[in-house]
């Protein structure tokens, strides 16, 4: 694969599902509690608040320039891996669809997003162990349904996360 480049993954935040929101406040919106938005907005969040579930602490999100890198909103599958793992043969338009799908977006602790940077589940794990399950089975979901590999490090830490995971059954309807 060429060298990854944020820029390939097209618009940060573009608005993909054309409702007139970018994704960043589709996901601040969808993912906080008690969300406020901008005066004559429907779409800008200003304030919520978040449970984050990386850390399990609540945060209080307020927008501006200092508070916004407070809760930042985390690629689960980091771009990088995903450009590695098979995205960089995909084009342009495909790859800004899966920078921006919801599937693959977490509102989060900003600094806890920040640490795991672009490390994959055999490098890195939330904090709140209580999320391990939802968090490694949201990648295993993000990487089928993409269509993205997986390497044999990875692959077996999602292994050893979700063999500890309570079982769930699928309701049939």
């Amino acid at each position: 694969a060429p060298p990854y480049e944020r820029a390939e993954f097209g618009e940060p935040w573009a608005d993909v599902d054309m409702n007139g929101c970018d994704t960043r406040n589709d996901i601040l919106a969808r993912d906080m509690e008690r969300v406020v938005f901008r005066p004559n907005s429907r779409c800008v969040v200003a304030a919520g608040i978040l449970n984050d579930p990386y850390t399990g602490r609540e945060l209080y999100f307020e927008r501006g320039d200092k508070t916004s890198p407070l809760v930042q909103i985390d690629h689960v599958v980091p771009l990088s891996n995903a450009w590695f793992a098979g995205a960089w043969q995909w084009d342009v338009a495909k790859r800004e669809q899966f920078a921006n799908d919801p599937q693959n977006l977490l509102a989060v602790d900003g600094p806890a997003n920040e640490d795991k940077a672009n490390l994959t589940a055999d490098k890195w794990l939330p904090e709140n162990s209580d999320y391990h399950c939802a968090y490694v089975a949201r990648q295993v979901h993000v990487k089928y349904v993409w269509g993205l590999s997986v390497k044999e490090k990875e692959r077996q830490a999602m292994i050893d996360v979700l063999s500890k995971c309570p079982v769930v059954e699928v309701p049939t309807r």
